[in-house]
């Protein structure tokens, strides 16, 4: 789980992540973080419509090479 203060920096910054969900790349959510709290986070899609997801998914910056996890 990504802390608060990479959420806030990743926020400011303006930076694009992805969020990886399971194994298939084409369940990304690509956007820019709007708000989280405790359980989740709201990304701003590039269509402009907010997703809510859990914060237990992987969260990084959408430049780098995708990263999947089985033990996530």
């Amino acid at each position: 789980m990504v802390d608060e203060n990479e959420l806030d920096r990743l926020r400011v910054e303006g930076t694009k992540v992805r969020v990886v969900r399971d194994a298939l790349e084409q369940n990304d959510v690509i956007g820019i973080v709007v708000a989280w709290d405790d359980a989740s986070v709201l990304i701003r899609r590039q269509n402009r419509r907010v997703v809510k997801l859990d914060r237990k998914y992987r969260i990084q910056p959408a430049d780098e090479p995708r990263i999947w996890n089985e033990e996530m």
